[in-house]
């Protein structure tokens, strides 16, 4: 998972209720991560696909936003998915695997309530065999939660003109917080409404998909570059907006999944 870079104490210039909680009324974490909660039950069995270390769970300037990351102990059981090691780090799993070269978890079929993926769709580069193993693992009435790039905002576009070494220059520095070990290669071939839609058919999910705009994260703590983001995202048209919250339902009619 490639969390967004922690909220710097510059916003408190731009969102004075920080002092009120750690997070500004725009927090995109809060509003992903609340429409989550608003989904699961005690007896919920999540997947978070792509969990990575966790380094969302280091969040240190809110620990509202830090504990409503974190199903641990507050639903059935969480298991966490990577391609990488890293996610047997990861504290807010009961179990963490790795997903074998096929992209196949060892896990049965239509054993999760919720898949959670946080800012890993970008990286995805077979879009296809990774939906085909969400939906095998995804109970009929189970729900989908990502939260990723929008391909058509400007901070994916930016991203996928500039040079791969050059754009991991311009990140470092534009988010000096975040750690070397959380930049991944990004692909965007599964961001945008209508290839959610081709991988995820409306025959088998019901789709509630929207573009979001958080606060700027990529402005080096400069203050003329943060309100020349702000301004940006105030006259960018829905459909560009820079983030898409993913929200993603099976169909109770769907035949279940052979093991």
């Amino acid at each position: 998972m490639s969390a967004p870079a922690l909220v710097s104490p510059m916003h408190s210039t731009f969102f004075p209720e920080l002092a009120a909680g750690g997070f500004s009324r725009i927090d995109g974490t809060i509003a992903f991560y609340q429409r989550v909660n608003a989904l699961v039950t005690p007896s919920t069995r999540m997947i978070d696909f792509g969990a990575g270390r966790g380094s969302i769970h280091e969040d240190a300037s809110s620990e509202y936003r830090r504990n409503l990351c974190n199903f641990k102990g507050r639903v059935a059981e969480v298991i966490g998915l990577d391609v990488d090691e890293a996610v047997f780090t990861n504290p807010s799993l009961d179990e963490a695997m790795l997903l074998d070269p096929t992209g196949r978890a060892p896990l049965p079929a239509n054993c999760a309530d919720i898949i959670l993926s946080d800012y890993t769709f970008e990286h995805i580069p077979d879009p296809a065999q990774s939906t085909a193993e969400m939906d095998r693992l995804l109970k009929p009435g189970g729900w989908i939660c990502a939260r990723t790039p929008n391909r058509y905002g400007y901070i994916a576009l930016a991203n996928r003109l500039v040079p791969s070494g050059i754009s991991r220059t311009i990140l470092s520095s534009a988010q000096p917080e975040r750690k070397d070990e959380d930049i991944f290669p990004a692909v965007y071939r599964l961001n945008t409404p209508a290839t959610l839609r081709r991988y995820f058919p409306p025959a088998r999910f019901d789709h509630f998909v929207y573009a979001w705009d958080a606060e700027p994260s990529y402005h080096a703590n400069n203050r003329g570059l943060y309100r020349a983001f702000q301004l940006v995202q105030s006259l960018t048209p829905q459909a560009f907006k820079t983030v898409l919250m993913v929200f993603i339902r099976k169909k109770l009619d769907c035949p279940a999944e052979a093991a």
